[in-house]
């Protein structure tokens, strides 16, 4: 891919704007049949996770090492920020990862120069006025885990710019591992919305309530160090390729364990934090949405675009 092309932040708001009360954006979840109290997914014919290499057609990478598989967001020309496919195909390999038997580790990165800047809004306009489910069926597992999740071992790893929906997707992981340049970000109430994919209920649990509620609240970025401290991230490397190889040396030493013991040490987990999460989880998609019809979210969005600071009024 051409990494010299840039987007016009401006322009693409203005467009998203323009669609008035309109847009509403889908709740970035995914509808299945499963409970969100389940804490297992249910048994599945075994699948075959297969590889897709770098390529300026591929917006996410699999690349299958031995027992563990590194998934990598490949859209660098726009900050890796996440549209309708490359959501549904992560979806897509989450569940055929968690059902592979040959594999018992995943790895999530991004490639170029960022994690994700979180979802790219242009691209879920459309998706966006048909009010329908991102992802319906089956042979999918919610990368926002708000009902079904993985049930083998998930280590993120992020880099540059980690903000909003990248962040939320980087707080499901099981292990996360930061680059010391990590810019991590939740600042959506700064544009009149909220974090509505997970961070509310995550953020809090991983870092406590203070913590959380000074970045959430303040729509202020922070460090890796700042991560490190309040125990979001376990490590912290020098660069984001030292930070890669950490989490593959990591993923390796979990798929030399046992397969059994390595699922039930996190089904066992999970039972102390799914039950107080899940009723939280559940609601995120509502409150989520009911935002998108509020003048602040509006003149949020008209602020962006126009590059001045927004006047909410609190309608």
């Amino acid at each position: 891919m051409d990494n010299d092309v840039t987007l016009d932040r401006r322009t693409l708001l203005r467009g998203v704007a323009a669609l008035g009360g309109m847009l509403a954006l889908p709740a970035l979840s995914v509808a299945t049949e499963q409970s969100s109290s389940s804490a297992v997914a249910q048994s599945a014919e075994p699948t075959t996770l297969r590889d897709v290499p770098l390529s300026p057609a591929a917006k996410l990478t699999i690349e299958r090492r031995g027992a563990i598989v590194l998934i990598g967001f490949n859209r660098p020309y726009i900050q890796n920020r996440v549209d309708p496919e490359t959501f549904t195909a992560l979806a897509k390999a989450y569940y055929e990862y968690d059902n592979d038997p040959s594999l018992r580790a995943a790895v999530l990165f991004g490639h170029g120069d960022n994690f994700s800047r979180g979802i790219d809004v242009d691209a879920f306009a459309e998706l966006a006025r048909s009010q329908k489910p991102l992802v319906s069926g089956p042979g999918y597992i919610d990368p926002l885990a708000k009902g079904q999740r993985l049930s083998k071992p998930l280590i993120a790893v992020v880099h540059g710019d980690t903000w909003n929906l990248g962040h939320e997707l980087n707080l499901v992981a099981d292990i996360r591992i930061a680059a010391a340049n990590t810019r991590y970000g939740q600042d959506e109430n700064t544009h009149g919305r909220f974090p509505g994919s997970g961070s509310t209920i995550r953020f809090v649990h991983e870092v406590g309530w203070g913590n959380a509620m000074r970045y959430m609240l303040t729509g202020d970025h922070w460090t890796a160090e700042d991560s490190y401290r309040m125990g979001e991230a376990q490590e912290v490397l020098p660069t984001p390729q030292a930070a890669l190889d950490r989490a593959v040396e990591i993923a390796n030493k979990i798929a030399a364990c046992g397969p059994l013991g390595i699922k039930m040490t996190l089904t066992s987990a999970h039972l102390v934090i799914d039950p107080v999460q899940a009723d939280a989880l559940m609601k995120l998609d509502e409150q989520y949405g009911a935002l998108y019809h509020t003048q602040d979210f509006l003149e949020g969005r008209r602020a962006e675009a126009e590059g001045r600071k927004p006047v909410y009024v609190g309608k």
